[in-house]
């Protein structure tokens, strides 16, 4: 299944939390794109935030964003080496 443009902007949103600290949230203003708007409130349609404008990660909130930042590390890294 590939990604869709929803659901990139989705891992967007769950990129964007600090998973140092729980007690960091997201506030989604009703002026933000439309698109971020959209993806904020399909994750709390999907359980994996608090609030409609974001909010704080629930358990399955937390565990989508470590694997999506996780993924976002691997995928952002310097290629390897060619090997010879």
């Amino acid at each position: 299944m590939p990604f869709t443009p929803d659901l990139v902007d989705e891992l967007n949103i769950l990129a964007r939390f600090d998973l140092a600290s729980p007690l960091h949230g997201l506030k989604i203003h009703k002026t933000a794109a439309p698109e971020v708007v959209a993806a904020t409130q399909r994750l709390h349609a999907k359980g994996l935030l608090t609030q409609i404008d974001g909010g704080y990660l629930t358990s399955l909130g937390r565990d989508a964003a470590e694997n999506a930042q996780a993924a976002l590390t691997i995928l952002d890294s310097l290629p390897m080496a060619a090997h010879g």
